[in-house]
């Protein structure tokens, strides 16, 4: 098992290209759909943990991840795994390509690329909305909106996204009985 978590998260390492985001839709493929290590809303909890935790996401889920499986060994070499590829390739480019980065060809695959990177941070996105209530949806665009416009830090709205979810959970009510 260790060995797996290894190989799994080397891969998505070595082929991820964007942020940690842009690794969401291939670790959930990989983990819920391939491996079976986690349900649909495991992971979604653990994804949810992974974005709130201090720290590059991709690096937090492997340690999520790999924690869950193996414990820590497992956290260990799930965040080697995920971490050995991507370090040695800046390590190279640094090393090696740093001048061709006003190369007019570097600029425009790295231009082409771009698209194909946010689609790959809305599709875990699009896919957790699937479940959630209209109210939540809108609350959500809500919150990113603030965000957006006033640079108030995430920080506080998970704070107080946390706080009104305890709220409601010590007052009885279920995520259900909220009016609509």
């Amino acid at each position: 098992m260790l060995w797996e978590l290894f190989w799994t998260f080397f891969k998505l390492g070595t082929f991820t290209f964007g942020s940690g985001y842009a690794m969401i839709p291939m670790i959930e493929r990989e983990v819920v759909d391939r491996k079976k290590w986690f349900d649909r809303e495991d992971f979604y909890n653990q994804f949810t943990l992974a974005q709130s935790a201090p720290g590059p996401f991709a690096l937090n889920t492997a340690v999520f991840v790999g924690y869950k499986m193996k414990g820590w060994w497992g956290s260990l070499v799930s965040v080697i795994g995920v971490s050995i590829s991507p370090f040695v390739i800046i390590l190279l480019i640094a090393v090696y390509l740093s001048g061709f980065s006003t190369n007019p060809i570097v600029e425009a695959a790295f231009k082409g690329i771009r698209p194909a990177v946010i689609a790959m941070i809305a599709v875990p996105f699009i896919n957790m909305m699937k479940g959630l209530r209209w109210y939540f949806i809108a609350l959500a665009i809500g919150v990113a909106v603030v965000v957006w416009l006033t640079g108030i830090s995430p920080i506080w709205l998970l704070l107080a996204g946390a706080a009104v979810g305890v709220s409601v959970a010590l007052s009885g009510k279920k995520e259900g009985e909220v009016k609509q």
